[in-house]
């Protein structure tokens, strides 16, 4: 993500200026809405195959559940945290602060994930958590996910496709042992 962007606003409206984002693997996708509209009192706003997302409006919560193609263990189920913002300077300033703070980052530009277009710029937390903080940029993309890094398919590894699963945990696996995570 270069420093000179045109500003983009976020094609979701929410209340807050910011809300967390949650993201779980689950085994079924149709098994864990029945749990999860009775968790927050509501119906999903989005489900597609292997998919669905929880605007939650209180607590602020983007929630979502990728079903996994090799998820088997109960627990242990989060896939990744972030942070929804509202445009494209937020992401870019949060890069900043990340980096300013000695902390490794890692850019999507542009991406198609979770049934949307979005920017974001990812960190690693000491444990090996993953957040991002991302802006929302077409709310209803046709696919689940589209992202391309150096000609090579790159995908969520809540694809349905587990040799792209498979490459996408070895980047990452690759970039944390590159790139360890600096708290100061």
């Amino acid at each position: 993500m270069t420093t000179e962007i045109e500003e983009q606003k976020s094609a979701v409206e929410f209340a807050t200026t910011t809300r967390v984002h949650i993201s779980m693997n689950v085994r079924e996708v149709e098994q864990s809405l029945t749990f999860y509209r009775v968790l927050f009192g509501q119906e999903a706003t989005k489900v597609r195959p292997g998919y669905a997302k929880f605007e939650v409006a209180e607590p602020p919560v983007n929630f979502t559940l990728n079903q996994h193609p090799v998820f088997s263990v109960a627990g242990n189920a989060l896939s990744h945290l972030g942070i929804q913002v509202k445009s494209t300077r937020e992401v870019l300033a949060a890069k900043e602060r990340f980096v300013a703070s000695g902390l490794t980052t890692f850019d999507e530009d542009n991406v198609t994930c979770c049934y949307a277009v979005q920017d974001k710029v990812w960190v690693t937390d000491p444990d090996g958590n993953s957040w991002e903080v991302f802006v929302v940029l077409d709310a209803d993309a046709p696919e689940h996910s589209a992202n391309r890094q150096a000609d090579e398919e790159i995908c969520s590894c809540s694809s349905d496709d587990a040799t792209c699963c498979s490459k996408e945990t070895a980047m990452i696996d690759v970039l944390r042992q590159t790139f360890p995570l600096t708290v100061r």
